[in-house]
C-alpha cells in the first residue's frame, strides 16, 4: 500500500510540473507577442518572415545599432529596407554596416532578402575624379541567430571634406521585388586627432590597405586584434575587396607617451578562412598605443614595415587610444 501511495504522489508531482511548465510557456508566448506588438511587429505565421522568437532576436539586436535614415528605402509599396551602423554615422577607417527588410503590412522581418553591389565613391573636387575604398567581399547573414540581418563593412580611406564628398550605392532584393540606391550622399567623419585605424603599403605597383576592425571596443588586458587586407582595384572606382594573398602581420605595441614601453604576450595577425587576419594584443594600461607593423609574405620575406626608424620601430603603424 505504501508503494502505491508513493507512486500516486510521484504521478501527481510530475503532472503538476508539466502543468506549471505549460502555463509558464503560455505566459511567455503572451509576453513575447505583446512585446513584439508594442514594437509594431505582428506575427502572422508568414513563412517568408521571422517566427516570434527570431523576430525578437532581430529586434533586440537592432537596439544595439543605430539607423542611417538616408540609406532607408521603400520598395513596391510592400517592403521597407533599413540600413544601420553602430553609431548611425560613418567614420574614416572600418565601419560595420547592417541591413534588414520588413513587410509594411506586419512590420516583421523578411528572411529572403539580399544586398549586393555595395559601392562607396568619393568625388575628389579639385581633381574632378572618383575613387572607391575597401569593402567586404559580400553582404551576408550575420549569424544563425539573426537570419534576417545582413552584415557587411566599409573602410573609408578618407573623411568627407571640402576636398571630396562620399556617396553610397547598393542593390537589394526582397523576395521577388528588386530596387537600388544610387549615389546617395553620405558623410564620413574624421577620427579623433591622433587616431589611425587604416594604413597602406605597396608591393611593386600593387597598393594594399590594412583596415583595423573596431579597436574602439578594446579594453585593458588581452584583446583579439582583427584586420582586413585589401588590394586596390586597377579600376579605382571599383570597390577593393579582401585579397586572398597570404601574409603574416607581426606587430609591436608601444606607448609613445610613456617612453615607448611595450607589452608581452602578443601574437601575430594570421590569415583566416574568410581572408580576415586575427591575432591577440595585450594592452597593459589605458592611453595611446602605437601598433608598429611588419608585413611578411608567404615565404617569410618582409614586404612592408619593419624598417626600424630612429626610434627603433616601424613606420607602418596604427594609433589606438583605449
Amino acid at each position: 500500500m505504501k508503494k502505491i501511495k508513493n507512486s500516486i504522489l510521484q504521478i501527481i508531482l510530475v503532472a503538476t510540473s508539466v502543468f506549471t511548465l505549460a502555463s509558464c510557456n503560455s505566459n511567455d508566448d503572451v509576453d513575447l507577442d505583446k512585446t513584439l506588438a508594442e514594437s509594431g511587429i505582428t506575427i502572422t505565421g508568414d513563412a517568408d518572415c521571422c517566427s516570434a522568437e527570431e523576430a525578437l532576436q532581430v529586434y533586440n539586436f537592432l537596439k544595439t545599432v543605430k539607423n542611417i535614415p538616408e540609406l532607408n528605402r521603400e520598395i513596391d509599396g510592400k517592403y521597407k529596407v533599413f540600413a544601420y551602423s553602430k553609431t548611425g554615422t560613418f567614420t574614416q577607417g572600418y565601419n560595420d554596416i547592417y541591413f534588414v527588410a520588413t513587410k509594411k503590412s506586419s512590420g516583421n522581418y523578411v528572411k529572403d532578402f539580399q544586398v549586393t553591389n555595395v559601392t562607396p565613391l568619393m568625388y575628389m573636387t579639385a581633381m574632378k575624379m572618383e575613387h572607391s575604398t575597401p569593402v567586404a567581399t559580400e553582404v551576408g547573414e550575420t549569424n544563425e541567430a539573426y537570419k534576417a540581418v545582413r552584415h557587411g563593412w566599409i573602410s573609408f580611406v578618407m573623411s568627407s571634406s571640402d576636398n571630396g564628398t562620399w556617396s553610397l550605392s547598393y542593390n537589394f532584393r526582397v523576395l521577388k521585388a528588386e530596387d537600388k540606391i544610387e549615389r546617395q550622399a553620405i558623410t564620413v567623419n574624421a577620427l579623433p586627432d591622433g587616431q589611425k585605424w587604416l594604413n597602406s603599403f605597396k608591393i611593386g605597383t600593387d597598393v594594399y590597405h590594412i583596415s583595423l576592425v573596431n579597436p574602439n571596443e578594446w579594453q585593458t588586458g588581452t584583446n583579439t586584434i582583427k584586420a582586413y587586407i585589401t588590394k586596390k582595384n586597377s579600376v579605382i572606382t571599383t570597390p577593393w575587396t579582401p585579397t586572398d594573398k597570404k601574409f603574416t602581420v607581426e606587430f609591436v605595441p608601444t606607448m609613445p607617451d610613456m617612453g615607448n614601453h611595450t607589452s608581452p604576450d602578443n601574437t601575430p595577425l594570421l590569415q583566416q578562412a574568410d581572408n580576415s587576419y586575427k591575432g591577440t594584443i595585450n594592452l597593459t594600461m589605458t592611453g595611446l598605443w602605437r601598433i608598429h607593423l611588419t608585413v611578411k609574405d608567404a615565404e617569410g620575406n618582409v614586404v612592408a614595415g619593419g624598417d626600424n626608424l630612429s626610434d627603433g620601430f616601424s613606420s607602418l603603424y596604427f594609433d589606438v587610444t583605449i
